[in-house]
């Protein structure tokens, strides 16, 4: 069995004030991965080429404000 099945089932056993907190928790965890993903993208200029683009697309008239 793997890690994920073991925390899937684990997770599957929580009451609802449990899993309430988990969710929660999860989200937060996962927005703050998904935040140092981000930065090390754009300190590693991954990024940079999608962001020339875009720029080039607005100043070409070819975006919408939100």
């Amino acid at each position: 069995m793997t890690k994920v099945e073991k925390l899937e089932r684990e997770i599957q056993k929580l009451d609802q004030a449990e899993l309430v907190i988990f969710r929660e928790w999860f989200h937060e965890f996962d927005s703050q991965q998904w935040d140092r993903q981000i930065e090390k993208d754009i300190r590693s200029g991954r990024l940079d080429k999608l962001a020339e683009k875009s720029i080039a697309a607005h100043r070409a008239g070819r975006s919408k404000k939100l």
